[in-house]
């Protein structure tokens, strides 16, 4: 019957004949095949499907189970489900066979031990980044649960990293979601594959005091349903098996013995509802002595996953503690089924599985439902996302060709890889293919590809990576690093200039054996290439080494220079500087940092060439100044002569992108704005940006602060990145 069909049957008849269609149709494909583990395959979904039913689940998702499996021996699974079953369950099958070809390739992938920690967080994340639907979570639950049941019936021993990753990774899981059946059965199993002396220690103890605590716990059963059935309270009451993985963990962490685990003894009272729990528990206070500090009110106060309950202990009429867990039949459905039993398996979006949708207070109740799941899994995720991560629905994950998870932000490319990898490796990316096939390396990855990158042996990132509109680079991280690798080459490049510069200076004053890691200590640098790098930026004076190679000069006194009168040289800015407190002294304005009205400066008294002027911040000056602090001098700008203000020169640097017509327009500004450019330097430079240009220009001026309103129009210009003062 084609699954049109199905939408005339009842959502209950409609899942049955799924689950017999899924079935036969998986059957002759599934026939004598094994899984990698050995198990047969069909049996191995004949015990899937068993689990699924066990929790709840509709038929229709039992029916999933087959589907699942048989489509590893189509030719093309989504297309012929999607034909038969539908697009439901073929986006289904999609979903969790890559999932579980992801889980598998972690598990085989050879990783350090330092690293298998993270290894399995990332398998983790990976499981919670494909549970936005629910159905492939459980799938993967119940597979997992099958396949340890089938390692412990066939006395084969169960690969270590499937037993971690069952108890690390699955059970945490059913936990969230508070399917407390499976949580405990893969608890137990895979305590009992990694463990195996310790769990056979424990089992063999529950074992001898098995009959004796049997009869106990039925005495007990009977005696509490008799005086909770004389108060008018229907209950019904039953034994409660203790699992050896959580004996085991409560003897380790309370360091207890065998002998002082008090809920070795265990009862469960089902009621009808909230009031009847509490009156159930005070019969039984009454009845019996209740253990000081044993009590637990997980009504009042569910746990995470929605768990609730009444915990006691009280003693029987021998002094043996016993355990008494009191709730509804509603607490009692979720406690043991989790989401599973109010979770609506038979929909699946606007129409089911079956082709049939609910509507009103049932559509309701699945809507609440599917908020709780979601609101379970993103505080699953919370548990295991470190603070300030970006969420795992966020996230991707895809493998190295040896099988190594990597954590990728959504929208990666192999580019953000290769740098997830190693930087050297990001670097030097050429080329990738994603699952074997060559791909252009801005391809968006998704969960579960093989990523492999080709390099060259040497060689640098593209300034392409960088631009946003050909979405290279999806990771922060990634783009940082392109930033820095052009940022070093860019320093190298000014590094190299300065060095130039400061080599060409040694041979002109015959000093070329002098060692250049010398002389940057004694002009104050930590290192050569910290010198280098100040003068290649046009920052530090090369007169300040002239200064420390030649031979100092007797310093005339501040006397003899207060008695020379200056006269501004010709050519020069009228009005000049007058030294304070001295009536005219011979001043030059200093060429390093070029001051102009209204700068706040200062007056440095030199060897035979008078007071050099320097804005207060120049890095030269307060160089010079912790040199001798004595030749500072305080100085002023002069009045104007007559009626044409002084005119002073004044260095700007201008860096912008390479583009036809730049020069013209940032000459027509200076133009326009009346502001006479004197000399003009240009320098190609190669950084984080492309091809860019670095201008240094000198205008005079007579008023430095409308400069800088000038510069914010240069600003302006199309292309410029920055325009300041030298």
């Amino acid at each position: 019957m084609p699954a049109s069909a199905e939408g005339a049957l009842s959502p209950e008849d409609a899942g049955l004949l799924a689950l017999q269609r899924a079935r036969a149709f998986a059957e002759p494909l599934l026939w004598q095949r094994a899984l990698d583990t050995g198990e047969d395959v069909l049996a191995h979904a004949d015990g899937v499907c068993a689990v699924l039913r066990s929790i709840g689940a509709a038929p229709a998702m039992q029916a999933a189970a087959y589907l699942v499996y048989a489509s590893d021996y189509l030719q093309k699974p989504e297309e012929v489900l999607e034909k038969a079953f539908g697009a439901s369950y073929a986006g289904l099958v999609s979903h969790t066979r890559q999932l579980v070809q992801i889980q598998r390739a972690a598990r085989q992938a050879r990783v350090e031990e330092p690293a298998r920690a993270l290894q399995t967080e990332r398998v983790r994340k990976m499981l919670l980044a494909f549970s936005r639907d629910l159905r492939v979570v459980l799938l993967r639950l119940a597979s997992r649960l099958q396949t340890l049941r089938w390692y412990a019936a066939s006395k084969l021993p169960c690969p270590q990293d499937l037993a971690l990753e069952s108890q690390h990774v699955f059970a945490p899981l059913a936990n969230r979601l508070g399917i407390w059946q499976i949580k405990w059965e893969l608890e137990d199993l895979a305590f009992r594959f990694l463990q195996p002396a310790e769990y056979k220690r424990i089992a063999t103890l529950l074992h001898e005091k098995r009959s004796e605590r049997e009869q106990g716990v039925e005495r007990f059963r009977a005696e509490l349903a008799q005086e909770l059935a004389e108060v008018g309270i229907h209950a019904s009451v039953q034994g409660r098996p203790k699992h050896i993985y959580s004996i085991y963990k409560k003897m380790q962490g309370k360091r207890l013995g065998f002998e002082r685990v008090l809920d070795l003894r265990a009862l469960r009272v089902v009621v009808d509802d909230v009031p009847q729990c509490y009156a159930a528990l005070a019969r039984v206070h009454e009845r019996y002595r209740p253990l000081e500090g044993e009590f637990d009110d997980y009504i009042a106060k569910p746990k995470a996953n929605g768990y609730q309950s009444l915990h006691t202990v009280v003693l029987d009429d021998e002094d043996r503690p016993v355990e008494v867990q009191i709730r509804t039949r509603a607490m009692h459905e979720h406690a043991e089924y989790g989401v599973a039993a109010h979770w609506a398996y038979k929909e699946a979006g606007a129409r089911g599985y079956a082709g049939v949708s609910a509507a009103g207070e049932f559509e309701e109740r699945v809507a609440e439902a599917r908020k709780a799941v979601l609101r379970q899994l993103l505080a699953w995720e919370r548990d295991f996302v470190q603070a300030g991560e970006p969420g795992a629905f966020d996230r991707i994950y895809v493998f190295t060709p040896q099988a190594t998870v990597v954590e990728l932000p959504a929208g990666a490319t192999p580019v953000d890889f290769a740098y997830a990898v190693h930087t050297d490796l990001g670097h030097r990316c050429r080329g990738a293919r994603v699952d074997g096939a060559l791909v252009p390396l801005n391809t968006p990855l998704r969960s579960g590809q093989t990523v492999e990158v080709s390099a060259t042996k040497e060689g640098g990132p593209s300034l392409d990576w960088l631009n946003p509109e050909l979405c290279y680079l999806a990771s922060p991280r990634a783009r940082s690093k392109v930033r820095a690798w052009f940022n070093a080459l860019a320093q190298r490049d000014t590094i190299a200039r300065g060095r130039e510069a400061v080599e060409k200076l040694l041979q002109r004053e015959g000093r070329t054996a002098l060692k250049l890691e010398d002389l940057a200590s004694r002009l104050g640098f930590r290192s050569a290439d910290a010198l280098f790098e100040v003068v290649g930026k046009d920052e530090y004076s090369l007169r300040n080494i002239e200064q420390l190679l030649r031979p100092a000069e007797p310093a005339p006194p501040l006397e003899e220079l207060v008695t020379k009168r200056a006269t501004a040289p010709e050519g020069g800015p009228r009005g000049g500087v007058l030294v304070v407190g001295v009536e005219s002294l011979l001043t030059n304005l200093a060429r390093c940092c070029r001051p102009a009205p209204p700068d706040a400066i200062a007056g440095f008294v030199t060897r035979g060439k008078g007071v050099a002027v320097h804005r207060a911040d120049c890095v030269n000056f307060r160089h010079a100044a912790q040199q001798a602090p004595e030749r500072v001098i305080a100085v002023a700008w002069g009045k104007p002569r007559g009626d044409k203000a002084a005119l002073y020169p004044v260095g700007v640097t201008v860096e912008a992108a390479d583009r036809p017509g730049l020069l013209r327009d940032i000459s027509e500004l200076f133009a326009k704005e009346k502001m006479k450019v004197t000399d003009m330097q240009m320098q190609s430079v190669r950084d984080v940006h492309g091809g860019s240009t670095r201008m240094n220009i000198t205008v005079e001026v007579n008023d430095a602060a409308r400069l800088a309103q000038v510069l914010q129009q240069v600003q302006r210009i199309g292309g410029v990145r920055r325009a300041a003062r030298r």
